[in-house]
């Protein structure tokens, strides 16, 4: 396990110089007439401002987060959880119930995560004991880090949610607005059962997840926002109607309704396509939006996720990048994909062990009622990626 520093360059250095952006004082003065060091003076402005744009958008600003909360299990305790902005301690106070909630969620959307990357080089791999959970590879304003926001603040929308409609919460229960009589391709229904709360969950969610963000005002900030809010509306995307039919024999003359989410895998299939499909961007002028990064690409709507930078290849450990490399990861021989050992292990080559496996067979159906099976034992072919045969790649930096 590594210990993973924090960034050198605080988000509070990086406001003080943002701050001095649009000073008249520093504006390139009119090239018409103006002498040697005017010119000079000019030059010098145009490099301050690449530097401070350089700044805005480069700045590595990860410490420790509140998805740290999964980690926590039943022992949450909002003084000892690191890395909370003062809203979100009042928030954790207030509302211990749903902290609770939110940690249980973070267990499930980090799993998510870790399933829709397995095939991956980089697989959402979390560090124990960490408070950063993912380490310094989320410093990197990439791709990678937009899926975790989307992801992350997807998650707590359907914890939360889920919570309120199982009665967990003191704060929420069903929707409240889901009453009376409605109408939909099919008909007329009425509204019953217990329909999700997700309007109270996203609205948590926006001030717990966004609260951090919303504290300082830099370009890292401005898409984790964007990020977030594609996380939460990717999960009211996939609401369903459930209905229950009434009427003789079952038939649906009367309907009673209720909107449920649906399985988080849904969230999480979407937003993996949202990944591969996000747009690289920069700040607009006026630092409160993106321009695409390439002119010859659509411009990024509020459903893509949004990255400044590129990713590394997380083909070897780098502890500055957060890389841990693919070295004795499983690769499928086979494989074309970025699960084929060729992509998996960056063409360093694989190792193959011979294992045994222990495998039901011969299974018959015993009357009445089991099914009886055999073990059977089957030798399988594991193929695991090399490691670098260079000596430095156990401590790139």
């Amino acid at each position: 396990m590594f210990g993973f520093s924090k960034a050198r360059c605080s988000s509070r250095t990086l406001k003080a110089t943002a701050a001095g952006f649009g000073a008249p004082g520093l504006r390139p003065p009119s090239r018409s007439g103006a002498s040697s060091p005017e010119r000079s003076s000019a030059s010098s402005s145009r490099l301050y401002f690449a530097f401070i744009l350089l700044l805005l958008t480069l700045t590595p600003r990860v410490d420790s987060s509140w998805w740290y909360i999964g980690a926590l299990g039943a022992r949450v305790i909002c003084d000892n959880i690191p890395g909370l902005v003062n809203k979100q301690r009042q928030l954790c106070q207030r509302h211990p119930d749903i902290m609770q909630s939110i940690g249980e969620g973070a267990k499930e959307w980090i799993r998510e995560c870790q399933h829709q990357f397995r095939y991956h080089r980089w697989n959402c791999s979390t560090l124990d004991r960490d408070h950063t959970v993912f380490g310094r590879v989320m410093q990197r304003s990439s791709r990678e880090a937009a899926f975790v926001y989307a992801i992350s603040s997807a998650g707590v929308v359907y914890a939360i949610t889920r919570a309120c409609s199982q009665g967990e919460l003191k704060t929420c229960n069903c929707d409240p607005l889901k009453r009376g009589r409605a109408k939909d391709s099919r008909g007329e229904f009425d509204w019953g059962g217990c329909s999700d709360n997700i309007n109270y969950g996203i609205k948590f969610a926006k001030a717990f997840v966004d609260a951090k963000e919303r504290t300082v005002k830099d370009a890292r900030a401005l898409m984790n926002l964007h990020n977030n809010r594609c996380g939460r509306t990717a999960v009211k995307r996939f609401m369903k109607l459930e209905c229950k039919c009434h009427g003789v024999s079952g038939s649906c003359t009367l309907r009673t309704c209720w909107l449920a989410m649906s399985d988080f895998r849904k969230t999480g299939d979407y937003l993996r396509k949202k990944y591969n499909g996000a747009i690289e961007v920069t700040v607009n002028q006026d630092g409160t939006g993106f321009t695409v990064a390439n002119k010859d690409f659509r411009k990024a709507t509020k459903n893509d996720l949004v990255y400044f930078e590129n990713s590394p290849d997380y083909c070897l450990m780098d502890k500055a990048a957060g890389s841990l490399g693919t070295a004795g990861r499983v690769c499928n021989k086979s494989s074309r994909g970025t699960d084929g050992c060729e992509v998996m292990c960056c063409g360093r080559g694989y190792d193959t062990t011979r294992v045994k496996r222990i495998t039901k067979c011969e299974c018959k159906f015993k009357w009445c009622c089991a099914v009886e099976c055999k073990d059977c034992e089957e030798a399988v072919d594991i193929h695991t990626c090399k490691a670098s045969k260079r000596a430095e790649w156990l401590d790139q930096t």
